[in-house]
């Protein structure tokens, strides 16, 4: 069996000018991530990120970090979903010029929550089903690409991954709705690639953080 290992990007620096960038403790989380995919005597044969600038800061760290060789892919099927064009579709309370992190985390939680529901696919570039089937064709794609034993390393988000894992485990949006906030910084889900499809084998490992105070972390 084939296997693809998802990583969640590291940390972004949420409230900074640009989100999409590695903070300090996103970079940390991608080095002890490839020190300890390393440590497992782990060399995928192919290395996959999206387009985003934080998965492929992650890519970078976490393949020097582990010492590998291989050529990085990049794969915007891999890309998370539009949160700005979400967030637009949704009214928000907040008075400020910026919200905090609690009412950005409302305001966020309900823009998802309209999006994904189905009542108005049709206001959105990128639906919520469309989304999922984004997400399998690029598991497919990628899929084709790897031998019968071959690995994958896939650094990408949070939503596509609680996506696929939501549909591997038979549920939609409501299971999609609960995966996705606990999807941890710098995590690894597992899933197997056999004659029978694709089989979730591990979700949201962390246990490589844990050792360190502060590395773990949900935005």
């Amino acid at each position: 069996m084939s296997v693809l290992l998802l990583v969640r990007h590291g940390q972004a620096s949420w409230g900074s000018d640009d989100y999409d960038v590695l903070s300090d403790v996103g970079a940390e989380q991608a080095r002890v991530l490839g020190a300890a995919l390393a440590g497992r005597g782990l060399v995928p044969d192919v290395l996959v990120h999206g387009s985003l600038q934080r998965q492929r800061a992650t890519a970078l760290l976490l393949s020097e970090a582990a010492g590998w060789a291989v050529p990085h892919d990049e794969d915007p099927g891999w890309d998370e979903m539009d949160h700005l064009a979400v967030l637009e579709r949704q009214p928000h309370t907040f008075t400020g010029d910026e919200p905090t992190r609690q009412e950005f985390q409302a305001w966020f939680e309900a823009a998802t929550t309209r999006w994904t529901a189905g009542d108005h696919d049709h206001e959105y570039d990128e639906s919520f089903p469309a989304f999922g089937d984004r997400v399998q064709a690029t598991v497919d794609r990628l899929a084709a690409r790897l031998s019968d034993s071959g690995t994958a390393v896939v650094v990408t988000s949070g939503g596509p991954i609680a996506r696929l894992t939501a549909g591997l485990l038979g549920g939609g949006a409501d299971v999609h709705g609960r995966l996705a906030p606990v999807v941890v910084n710098a995590s690894v889900t597992k899933v197997l690639i056999g004659g029978r499809g694709a089989t979730l084998l591990t979700f949201n490992d962390h246990s490589h953080l844990e050792t360190e105070r502060g590395l773990l972390t949900y935005r």
